[in-house]
């Protein structure tokens, strides 16, 4: 078992998508695209521009979906990652992906989210209790779903690995994938 779901949907941010994407090939790990249905998504770049109070937001690359979420058999994948940007807060809803997001919860695989990320465990009810980093303007979604909020660029709470934004992916994105490379190393010596 080798593939990872990562979670997008149309204003998924880019950088938020693209750096656990290769970060996951350069590990020897198959980055899995899942979205709303099977097709091109629109990326976005987002950042608070000087001057700004509010965050500013610009087209980016296009991604492609391999898999739509009403396709996901959660039990073929090793981990999951919720990437940031506008998309968490429509895709959130999608029942079939509130399916997947309990799965790897309950299943204790590794999960690694960032940013608007949160938007989904937390709307699929799995952030009780659990500490997690997110962008400030997510803590009242986090903690109004029972989730303490961590302003720091990595946090780990079991399986559960989380930054902020973009700029802490150099902190939580590297163990989560050693997390993931542990968990796939104990599945091929259990088998």
């Amino acid at each position: 078992m080798d593939e990872v779901l990562i979670i997008v949907g149309d204003a998924t941010e880019t950088v938020d998508t693209l750096y656990p994407y290769y970060r996951l090939i350069e590990a020897g790990l198959k980055p899995v695209v899942a979205g709303p249905e099977k097709r091109t998504f629109q990326m976005v770049l987002h950042e608070v521009k000087p001057g700004w109070t509010i965050t500013k937001e610009w087209e980016g690359y296009t991604i492609d979906a391999d898999i739509a979420f009403k396709d996901i058999d959660p039990e073929k994948y090793l981990g999951i990652f919720f990437s940031g940007g506008r998309a968490p807060e429509y895709i959130r809803y999608d029942e079939h992906l509130v399916c997947t997001t309990k799965h790897f919860f309950e299943a204790e695989k590794p999960i690694g989210c960032v940013c608007h990320g949160v938007e989904i465990p937390a709307y699929a009810d799995c952030v009780r209790g659990r500490r997690m980093a997110t962008v400030p303007k997510c803590k009242f979604d986090l903690e109004v779903a029972g989730g303490i909020f961590m302003n720091e660029p990595c946090v780990i709470d079991g399986n559960l690995f989380s930054g902020r934004t973009f700029h802490d992916h150099g902190h939580y994105i590297g163990p989560w994938i050693a997390a993931l490379l542990a968990a796939q190393k104990q599945l091929e010596s259990s088998s």
